[in-house]
């Protein structure tokens, strides 16, 4: 089976944890002892987020003279870089020698016109208190929005349109690589009017770009993993309550919050929709149980009636 698995930035680096070198391997570590024994049995692609150390790479720069700052494409592109190096080595390291990992730096194509730069949307870095998000709002010209009790920086997120290096992955696999790519949602790009490439100042969303990725591949399954041990319904509320099973026109009847499982919700669907494949939402840890269904939610072709979980998942 062909899977393309997204690790959600929150499975990477726990909320409220510091952005250390050593918390991020810690945590990748653990991801790489949850997704070696799948990546033995199962053709595997691996996508992961870069929110935290994208945001953090542009507060360091804000050190340099404006003119010296590094742009969001180049950040975006220093992360995949990063990210994708821990999780090939922690990988490796989890794997037998037979089963070769490599990552490669994934150029996404974006429309200019996308109204998602008129309306940024996506939160990269820290966490901020009100009042040093105003200041950061006034003296970088960033833009600014809740994160529950804290504030964090927000930037255009463009859908994903093509990405240029999929034949290169389709040969990987062909040769039994696992493939670390597309991370962070892939290096945003669009072509200029003689053919020529230029990046762009946006990230984007990384659960769009794997589902986009999934599809150009024909996987089987979709999986996206995160803090959370399923998709709720009325998160935060009384009433709220964890999917098991659905399919996408049932999920679609529900709001989810945006940035958050709202991407995810519709990265599955556009998945299941398009292939008529499988996707699961769930945390890291239940990763191996939510291919077998027996955790997180997934989300299928045919399904007469959600179905929920008696309690929330363990």
């Amino acid at each position: 089976m062909r899977i393309v698995i997204a690790l959600g930035g929150n499975a990477l680096l726990r909320r409220g944890e510091p952005l250390t070198a050593d918390n991020q391997r810690h945590n990748i570590r653990l991801a790489a002892r949850a997704l070696a024994p799948i990546a033995c049995e199962h053709s595997l692609v691996i996508t992961h987020g870069n929110g935290p150390q994208v945001g953090l790479l542009a507060l360091q720069g804000v050190a340099y003279k404006a003119d010296e700052l590094y742009p969001l494409d180049v950040l975006d592109a220093e992360t995949e870089g990063m990210i994708g190096y821990l999780i090939e080595q922690e990988l490796s390291n989890e794997l037998p020698e037979k089963i070769p990992c490599a990552t490669l730096l994934t150029q996404i194509e974006v429309d200019p016109g996308d109204p998602a730069f008129q309306h940024p949307s996506k939160p990269i870095g820290p966490v901020y208190s009100k009042n040093e998000a105003d200041n950061l709002a006034k003296t970088q010209d960033w833009s600014m929005a809740p994160d529950g009790e804290h504030y964090r920086r927000i930037v255009p997120s463009p859908r994903p349109v093509r990405i240029f290096e999929i034949n290169v992955i389709r040969m990987l696999l062909q040769q039994g690589v696992v493939v670390i790519c597309a991370g962070g949602g892939g290096i945003p790009i669009v072509c200029r009017a003689d053919g020529s490439l230029v990046g762009v100042e946006a990230v984007i969303d990384k659960d769009l770009a794997s589902s986009l990725l999934a599809r150009e591949l024909k996987a089987d399954f979709l999986l996206m993993l995160t803090d959370m041990e399923a998709v709720y319904t009325h998160w935060n509320q009384s009433n709220a309550k964890a999917l098991k099973h659905i399919a996408p026109q049932q999920l679609r009847q529900y709001s989810f919050a945006p940035g958050s499982m709202a991407p995810k919700v519709e990265a599955a669907c556009e998945f299941v929709e398009t292939t008529g494949g499988i996707a699961g939402i769930g945390r890291l840890q239940d990763a191996a149980a939510i291919l077998r269904g027996e955790a997180g939610t997934l989300i299928t072709p045919n399904c007469p009636e959600p179905q929920w979980w008696d309690t929330a998942p363990a």
